[in-house]
């Protein structure tokens, strides 16, 4: 509980020191402020305790998430100092919208009554809108914050409706109330049909297909550092917030929608990779790459009678980070190059062989090469799936991985066979100390896989 009150108290914080003039400190008081709240966050680890009735849950699970979700924040605020240096006049806006998003975030894994859940959804979702459209004189901005913005509220109002009809049936929002009236009671048709509002108004938050259509245009409209932080995350605050609400209240009720499970994890898988390899925008690209992860983390999903929940920890470490790494490499050479195609990365072997080899790993990463942390996150999704009888989707998945190399090769490819007409390249600290700790976290994640294995 005391996670999402300091988080709340940095962002109001970051917001009002601009009053007082305290402009070029708040950055490092974005950042000191999120690394205390790293560390008061894992002081909860081993409590298991339910605030205001409820509304907040603290166990190991929201002290896990919460705490990758932390330190995500944190390498983006990291990154938004020199992001954002042509607006110095704004960045605490930035920073503080960024921030009021974690606080959605941790909303969104740490709820025990669907009020809260709701609020940690709208929270996240306003402040994305927002950091969208930041670039007023863009219009691919402005077009992916006005899509973003309608889509979002039409799936915030299915979402509401879905939770309303559940409230209906079992006269409470309370997730441990919900299962109980599920496990004791006959549910009616109402019940069915409120969950399926809210199984469709998640789909769209996590981007699974058919609900996906947004993503693309929203990725790539959006500046990069926006477009990071609703892969990284809104994406795992999403399936965090998936997994701790059906797997405590909808339990009873999933055989009714395992078809519906299936059909949309394998479309997701289908649409996600093969859309990817047509494109030839490094960022649309990771846009479709975030899509075919969403599939696989839609495998933890299917198999929720299983304990899949270190699965689908590992599998958003592991994404997270490379992700992270990823697109810090791509604002350094859009920076350098002023171009977001493959072709920017021509050459980028030469002219820097480590941010080069540090773009590979991520790359090797999510698209499951061992040794690295993305291939053992597959690896526990794909057993977990296995183990609870949905071999079908895992044949498709491991044919969806061999197809993502293709694409996450052609930026390796670019890097190290290619010529590049630019003659020099400038990496500011920031960046290079947030694409190490990745690709650190990365490699020991693969070389030691046991750690995060049996977290939970």
């Amino acid at each position: 509980m005391k996670t999402i009150v300091y988080t709340s108290t940095l962002g109001l914080v970051c917001m009002l020191a601009e009053m007082f003039n305290l402009r070029k400190f708040i950055l490092p008081i974005a950042g000191l402020g999120l690394v205390a709240i790293f560390g008061l966050n894992a002081t909860s680890w081993g409590v298991n305790q339910g605030f205001y009735h409820n509304m907040v849950m603290i166990d190991n699970y929201s002290t896990a998430f919460s705490g990758l979700l932390i330190l995500l924040t944190l390498f983006i605020v990291i990154l938004s100092g020199n992001f954002y240096k042509n607006e110095e006049s704004k960045i605490s806006d930035y920073l503080a919208i960024i921030i009021f998003t974690l606080c959605g975030a941790l909303a969104m894994v740490s709820f025990g009554n669907m009020a809260m859940f709701f609020l940690g959804i709208e929270v996240l979702s306003i402040s994305l809108y927002i950091l969208a459209g930041s670039k007023r004189k863009d219009v691919k901005s402005n077009e992916a914050a006005m899509k973003y913005f309608l889509m979002g509220s039409f799936a915030s109002g299915v979402l509401l409706f879905g939770i309303a009809l559940i409230y209906g049936e079992t006269g409470s929002f309370d997730i441990s109330k919900i299962s109980d009236y599920a496990t004791t009671a006959t549910p009616t048709l109402l019940y069915y049909i409120g969950a399926g509002m809210i199984l469709i108004a998640v789909l769209f938050k996590a981007s699974v297909a058919p609900f996906h259509f947004w993503a693309p245009d929203v990725y790539e409209g959006s500046p990069t550092l926006t477009t990071a932080t609703m892969a990284t995350v809104a994406k795992i605050a999403a399936f965090a917030g998936f997994y701790r609400l059906f797997s405590a209240s909808f339990i009873p009720v999933m055989p009714a929608y395992a078809w519906v499970l299936s059909a949309v994890t394998a479309l997701t898988l289908i649409i996600g990779n093969f859309s990817a390899l047509n494109q030839d925008s490094f960022k649309r690209m990771l846009a479709f790459s975030g899509i075919s992860h969403a599939g696989y983390l839609m495998l933890g999903i299917v198999s929720l009678y299983g304990k899949t929940d270190n699965a689908i920890l590992f599998y958003s470490v592991a994404y997270g980070v490379s992700s992270i790494a990823a697109f810090a490499v791509a604002i350094v050479v859009v920076a350098n190059v002023g171009s977001e195609k493959f072709e920017a990365f021509n050459g980028l072997g030469k002219q820097k062989p480590l941010l080069a080899v540090a773009m590979t790993i991520a790359m090797l990463s999510m698209a499951g090469i061992p040794p690295f942390a993305g291939f053992f996150g597959k690896y526990y999704i794909f057993s977990e799936a296995v183990r609870n009888g949905h071999i079908a989707l895992v044949v498709l998945a491991v044919i969806a991985s061999i197809v993502s190399v293709y694409y996450y090769f052609k930026v390796i490819v670019a890097m190290f066979t290619r010529e590049s007409k630019e003659a020099s390249f400038t990496i500011k600290p920031a960046y290079s100390f947030v694409i190490a700790v990745c690709i650190l976290i990365t490699v020991l994640a693969g070389l030691f896989p046991s750690v995060l294995a049996n977290l939970l």
